[in-house]
């Protein structure tokens, strides 16, 4: 699960592990953590996501499905994650989550309310001034403007049914 800041990914990715029963690995925490131990500051840098790769596959190694859950706003954080799913299970689904009406979009970013203790959430300017590369190949795109998270799960869900 990809998309900047506030778009909905944290929310579907939760949701989409619990439906099928998947680990839910998401980069802020592995690099909030990193943070709270006193081993680097924000910006960190790649060092979350080689940890978080390093665990995906592990999990996936271990026969367990896996949700990533970060911005990946890179070519190569994505050639990253793909490269995780060969090594793993063979198996990937990528997905950006967009909202694409920015009048929402705002309003979400501003009301958000941080779910991991003492971890800053990125203001609207520094969302919208994110680094974040175009996609170069085919995905899936879900669009949180006009969908509501369970049309989102269940759109992913069936997804993911026709590629077991």
């Amino acid at each position: 699960m990809s998309g900047l800041p506030a778009s909905g990914k944290t929310t579907i990715a939760r949701d989409l592990a619990r439906h099928i029963g998947a680990v839910h690995l998401r980069i802020d925490v592995i690099e909030h953590a990193i943070v709270r131990a006193g081993a680097g500051s924000h910006p960190l840098g790649p060092v979350g996501y080689v940890i978080g790769y390093a665990l995906a596959e592990d999990y996936l190694r271990q026969g367990l499905d896996v949700v990533a859950d970060s911005v990946n706003p890179l070519a190569i954080t994505r050639e990253a994650w793909r490269g995780v799913a060969r090594a793993g299970s063979g198996e990937y689904l990528e997905v950006e989550v967009i909202c694409s009406d920015p009048a929402e979009y705002r309003r979400r970013a501003s009301m958000r309310i941080s779910d991991i203790p003492g971890f800053q959430l990125p203001a609207w300017l520094d969302i919208v001034a994110r680094e974040y590369e175009p996609w170069d190949r085919e995905h899936v795109i879900v669009d949180t403007a006009a969908a509501t998270v369970a049309e989102c799960v269940a759109e992913l869900l069936s997804l993911v049914g026709q590629s077991r």
